[in-house]
Protein backbone atom coordinates (compact mmCIF):
# COMPACT_ATOMS: atom_id res chain seq x y z
CA UNK A 1 0.00 0.00 0.00
CA UNK A 2 1.21 3.49 -0.83
CA UNK A 3 2.27 5.56 2.15
CA UNK A 4 2.00 9.29 1.47
CA UNK A 5 3.40 10.02 4.91
CA UNK A 6 6.91 8.83 4.04
CA UNK A 7 9.31 11.69 4.69
CA UNK A 8 6.57 13.77 6.37
CA UNK A 9 7.52 14.93 9.86
CA UNK A 10 5.36 14.22 12.89
CA UNK A 11 4.88 17.98 13.24
CA UNK A 12 3.36 18.19 9.74
CA UNK A 13 1.19 15.10 10.35
CA UNK A 14 -0.18 16.83 13.45
CA UNK A 15 -0.87 19.97 11.40
CA UNK A 16 -2.64 17.87 8.75
CA UNK A 17 -4.91 16.27 11.37
CA UNK A 18 -6.39 19.70 12.15
CA UNK A 19 -7.38 20.51 8.55
CA UNK A 20 -11.08 21.05 7.79
CA UNK A 21 -10.75 22.90 4.46
CA UNK A 22 -8.24 22.61 1.64
CA UNK A 23 -7.97 25.67 -0.59
CA UNK A 24 -6.17 25.55 -3.92
CA UNK A 25 -4.92 27.88 -6.59
CA UNK A 26 -5.90 26.84 -10.11
CA UNK A 27 -3.27 27.54 -12.77
CA UNK A 28 -0.08 25.70 -11.93
CA UNK A 29 -1.76 23.45 -9.37
CA UNK A 30 -4.90 22.06 -11.01
CA UNK A 31 -3.50 22.73 -14.49
CA UNK A 32 -0.05 22.35 -16.01
CA UNK A 33 0.34 26.17 -16.43
CA UNK A 34 -0.29 25.84 -20.15
CA UNK A 35 -2.95 27.62 -22.13
CA UNK A 36 -3.87 25.87 -25.35
CA UNK A 37 -5.43 27.58 -28.36
CA UNK A 38 -7.14 25.85 -31.24
CA UNK A 39 -6.81 27.08 -34.81
CA UNK A 40 -10.13 28.83 -34.24
CA UNK A 41 -8.68 30.64 -31.23
CA UNK A 42 -10.55 28.66 -28.59
CA UNK A 43 -8.73 28.44 -25.28
CA UNK A 44 -8.39 25.05 -23.59
CA UNK A 45 -7.03 23.88 -20.25
CA UNK A 46 -6.11 20.43 -19.00
CA UNK A 47 -7.24 19.17 -15.58
CA UNK A 48 -6.23 15.91 -13.92
CA UNK A 49 -8.82 13.32 -12.95
CA UNK A 50 -6.48 12.34 -10.12
CA UNK A 51 -7.00 15.74 -8.50
CA UNK A 52 -10.75 15.29 -8.83
CA UNK A 53 -10.54 11.95 -7.06
CA UNK A 54 -8.48 13.65 -4.35
CA UNK A 55 -11.31 16.16 -3.78
CA UNK A 56 -13.85 13.32 -3.52
CA UNK A 57 -11.65 11.25 -1.20
CA UNK A 58 -10.99 14.24 1.07
CA UNK A 59 -14.72 14.82 1.42
CA UNK A 60 -15.66 11.15 1.94
CA UNK A 61 -12.76 9.82 3.99
CA UNK A 62 -11.56 12.82 6.00
CA UNK A 63 -14.59 15.16 6.10
CA UNK A 64 -12.50 17.91 4.49
CA UNK A 65 -14.03 20.22 1.90
CA UNK A 66 -12.06 21.81 -0.95
CA UNK A 67 -12.22 25.29 -2.43
CA UNK A 68 -10.53 27.23 -5.21
CA UNK A 69 -9.08 30.73 -4.93
CA UNK A 70 -7.73 31.84 -8.27
CA UNK A 71 -6.87 34.92 -10.25
CA UNK A 72 -8.27 33.01 -13.23
CA UNK A 73 -11.77 33.92 -14.31
CA UNK A 74 -12.96 31.37 -16.83
CA UNK A 75 -15.75 28.97 -17.58
CA UNK A 76 -13.22 26.13 -17.44
CA UNK A 77 -12.58 26.68 -13.74
CA UNK A 78 -16.28 27.16 -13.03
CA UNK A 79 -17.20 23.93 -14.82
CA UNK A 80 -14.47 22.00 -13.01
CA UNK A 81 -15.68 23.30 -9.66
CA UNK A 82 -19.28 22.38 -10.49
CA UNK A 83 -18.27 18.86 -11.51
CA UNK A 84 -16.39 18.41 -8.22
CA UNK A 85 -19.23 19.98 -6.16
CA UNK A 86 -16.91 22.73 -4.92
CA UNK A 87 -18.87 25.38 -3.04
CA UNK A 88 -15.95 27.67 -2.18
CA UNK A 89 -15.18 28.98 -5.66
CA UNK A 90 -13.49 32.38 -5.80
CA UNK A 91 -12.40 33.46 -9.29
CA UNK A 92 -10.78 36.62 -10.59
CA UNK A 93 -9.18 37.21 -7.20
CA UNK A 94 -6.29 39.64 -6.91
CA UNK A 95 -6.13 39.72 -3.10
CA UNK A 96 -6.15 36.08 -2.00
CA UNK A 97 -5.43 37.00 1.62
CA UNK A 98 -8.64 39.02 1.81
CA UNK A 99 -10.64 36.05 0.48
CA UNK A 100 -8.83 33.66 2.84
CA UNK A 101 -9.75 35.86 5.82
CA UNK A 102 -13.34 36.16 4.61
CA UNK A 103 -13.71 32.38 4.26
CA UNK A 104 -12.15 31.85 7.67
CA UNK A 105 -14.56 34.28 9.31
CA UNK A 106 -17.66 33.09 7.44
CA UNK A 107 -16.98 29.38 8.14
CA UNK A 108 -15.74 30.06 11.68
CA UNK A 109 -12.38 28.41 11.00
CA UNK A 110 -8.95 29.14 12.43
CA UNK A 111 -5.88 29.42 10.15
CA UNK A 112 -4.56 26.08 11.44
CA UNK A 113 -7.74 24.40 10.14
CA UNK A 114 -7.10 25.52 6.56
CA UNK A 115 -4.61 24.03 4.13
CA UNK A 116 -3.49 25.75 0.92
CA UNK A 117 -1.66 24.56 -2.17
CA UNK A 118 -0.19 27.13 -4.53
CA UNK A 119 2.63 27.43 -7.02
CA UNK A 120 3.72 31.03 -7.60
CA UNK A 121 4.38 34.46 -6.14
CA UNK A 122 0.69 35.38 -5.94
CA UNK A 123 0.19 32.46 -3.52
CA UNK A 124 3.00 33.23 -1.09
CA UNK A 125 1.11 35.57 1.26
CA UNK A 126 -1.81 33.17 1.70
CA UNK A 127 0.68 30.33 2.20
CA UNK A 128 2.17 32.27 5.11
CA UNK A 129 -1.28 32.31 6.79
CA UNK A 130 -2.59 28.79 6.24
CA UNK A 131 -2.04 26.07 8.82
CA UNK A 132 -0.54 23.62 6.32
CA UNK A 133 0.81 24.43 2.88
CA UNK A 134 2.06 22.61 -0.17
CA UNK A 135 3.17 23.26 -3.71
CA UNK A 136 3.62 21.11 -6.81
CA UNK A 137 7.05 19.71 -7.59
CA UNK A 138 7.39 22.17 -10.49
CA UNK A 139 6.33 25.24 -8.49
CA UNK A 140 8.40 28.39 -8.55
CA UNK A 141 11.19 28.82 -5.99
CA UNK A 142 9.04 31.53 -4.34
CA UNK A 143 6.34 28.99 -3.46
CA UNK A 144 8.78 26.21 -2.59
CA UNK A 145 10.51 28.49 -0.09
CA UNK A 146 7.36 28.93 2.03
CA UNK A 147 5.62 25.57 1.48
CA UNK A 148 5.55 23.03 4.29
CA UNK A 149 5.46 20.24 1.70
CA UNK A 150 6.63 20.00 -1.91
CA UNK A 151 4.55 17.14 -3.33
CA UNK A 152 5.95 14.67 -5.87
CA UNK A 153 3.57 15.50 -8.72
CA UNK A 154 3.71 18.51 -11.00
CA UNK A 155 0.84 20.94 -11.36
CA UNK A 156 -1.97 19.49 -13.45
CA UNK A 157 -0.65 15.97 -12.92
CA UNK A 158 -1.96 15.09 -9.47
CA UNK A 159 -0.34 17.67 -7.18
CA UNK A 160 -3.59 18.37 -5.34
CA UNK A 161 -4.19 14.61 -5.06
CA UNK A 162 -0.79 14.11 -3.43
CA UNK A 163 -1.57 16.79 -0.86
CA UNK A 164 -5.07 15.39 -0.30
CA UNK A 165 -3.70 11.92 0.38
CA UNK A 166 -1.25 13.31 2.96
CA UNK A 167 -4.17 14.95 4.77
CA UNK A 168 -6.36 11.83 4.48
CA UNK A 169 -3.66 9.50 5.83
CA UNK A 170 -2.86 11.91 8.66
CA UNK A 171 -6.50 12.04 9.72
CA UNK A 172 -7.35 8.36 9.28
CA UNK A 173 -4.27 6.45 10.49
Amino acid sequence: MVNYLNNISLELIEKARKIKLLLSDCDGVLTDTGVYYTKDGEEMKRFSHRDGMGVERLRELADVETGFITGENSDFVKRRAEKLKIEELHMGIKDKVEVFNSIMERLNLRPEEIAFIGDDTNDVEIMKLAGLTACPNDATPFAKEVADIVVESNGGFGALRDFAEIIIESKTK
